[in-house]
């Protein structure tokens, strides 16, 4: 027996371990147009039935009517639903201002009684507290309100704005099974809405903030990118896969393994983007899919740039995802980009760069959680990721990253460039390797119409 209401949306579900307990009072705040409304009408249509219809019951914020208005432009409102009163608004306004909060619960308990709804929402509800004499007097409606929604076998939700404050004072806060808060935090000139979860009485769930958004669909939930380590066991690849650059393939000891993690490392200009593109396309090309993931160039761009060293985008097997910089959620992209490489069952996946990931996460702790997390992810399902990261050194790099990324990572490739009196050069060295020998040496290239060409070493210079 499911004991869990669905919010209709897997991914909010998944945050709630399953959805809200059936019979529980759930709170859901937030600030003003954070679509706390929305949420709860989601909840609504996904769940009212003919035989338990869902009420939704306003106070003295918004008449009824205009919250009808606004929700006719909802994807998932049903009006079938309301002709057939599977969904049924009505409003305790005129109840609370004539008869105070004794006439609230009078007419509620007329609706329990003849509707016999499976959901209560009451919206606002902070509003009532205007009606009471003193905290006493609310409190005793409130013990009555409880009492009633009990014994009917209702789940309801509450909506409000309220500042997180008073988390510790309001006694509805107390009485709520669950609360759910929706807040809109400024990272610097862009606004980042998330979702918390601050209790669930008798459930787990997921912690922290996650980001959502909302549109004509509600709201679109997007659960923080936060694995625990998995202790259990997980198959390894035995072959290595190669990186579509023989010479570099050499340094590595015979390529990488499946699974890995690699990271390159240079300048601007080096050909880090093209060390990923032989990888994707010598993976296509060996029947392993992958995806070129990118804020750096639009799919136009990066068309013609493919096209300069004869590949090509509807070649088959490599998938661009290309998103911008602007009013972008890492959570988001993480997602769609996991999405994507389930349904192309993809096997290589090119992250260009890291440092536009660090802008959307907006924080250095966020996104070390979203790294280990996702190289974790790659690494269980044998998906080989490789990373670009630009740092300022053109010549003679002294550190990769302040963010730990070399420890995450089970390979790093360095370029940079060398300059003597006359020209400059670009070199190729292999920092580390993870479970396999590699070979030491500083690699001239150069970059051709055939790509990236690692010169050969001089006799005296091989190892």
């Amino acid at each position: 027996m499911n004991d869990r209401l669905s919010s209709g949306h897997a991914r909010l579900d998944e945050i709630l371990h399953g959805g809200l307990f059936k019979n529980s009072i759930t709170l859901v705040v937030g600030v003003p147009g954070s679509g706390k409304t929305i949420l709860c009408q989601q909840f609504v249509f996904h769940n009212a039935t003919i035989d338990r219809p869902a009420l939704y019951l306003t106070t003295v914020t918004e008449p009824f009517d205009k919250i009808l208005r606004y929700s006719e432009s909802l994807d998932f409102f049903d009006a079938t639903a309301v002709r057939e009163r599977r969904v049924i608004y009505e409003d305790l306004g005129h109840a609370v201002t004539s008869g105070g909060l004794d006439a609230v619960l009078s007419t509620l308990g007329r609706f329990l009684k003849e509707l016999r709804p499976s959901m209560v929402v009451i919206d606002s509800f902070r509003g009532l507290h205007a009606f009471a004499k003193d905290e006493g007097a609310f409190r005793q409606f409130l013990d009555g309100l409880t009492r009633q929604l009990t014994a009917s076998s209702a789940t309801a939700l509450w909506i409000d704005e309220y500042p997180r404050g008073e988390a510790q004072n309001a006694a509805e806060f107390a009485v709520a099974d669950g609360i759910i808060a929706l807040d809109t935090k400024q990272l610097d000139d862009r606004e980042h809405r998330t979702l918390q979860v601050l209790k669930l009485r008798g459930s787990g769930f997921q912690s922290g903030q996650h980001g959502y958004r909302i549109s004509s669909r509600g709201l679109d939930v997007f659960p923080r990118l936060a694995d625990l380590q998995d202790p259990s066991g997980y198959a390894l690849g035995k072959e290595k896969v190669e990186t579509g650059v023989a010479a570099l393939d050499k340094m590595l000891g015979d390529g990488l393994w499946p699974g890995a993690s690699t990271l390159v490392v240079g300048p601007t200009g080096v050909g880090k983007t093209l060390i990923g593109l032989h990888f994707l396309f010598h993976g296509a090309k060996s029947g392993q899919p992958g995806i070129h993931a990118t804020f750096q160039e639009n799919a136009t761009q990066l068309r013609r740039i493919v096209g300069g060293f004869g590949w090509s985008l509807e070649t088959g097997g490599v998938h661009v995802l290309s998103r911008s910089l602007v009013d972008i959620y890492i959570d988001e992209w993480v997602y769609e980009l996991l999405d994507l490489a389930q349904s192309t069952g993809a096997k290589r996946i090119v992250i260009d760069s890291l440092p536009d990931v660090m802008t959307a996460a907006g924080d250095p702790t966020r996104f070390r959680e979203w790294m280990f997390s996702m190289v974790q992810r790659c690494t269980r399902q044998g998906i080989s990721l490789l990373m670009t990261l630009e740092v300022p050194e053109l010549y003679d790099i002294r550190y990769i990253s302040e963010h730990g990324l070399s420890h995450l990572a089970d390979n790093v490739i360095v370029l940079q460039y060398a300059k003597d009196s006359t020209h400059v050069t670009r070199t190729l060295t292999v920092l580390k390797t993870r479970g396999s020998h590699h070979e030491q040496n500083v690699r001239a290239y150069e970059i051709t119409s055939e790509g990236l060409t690692l010169e050969d070493l001089p006799p005296d210079d091989r190892r």
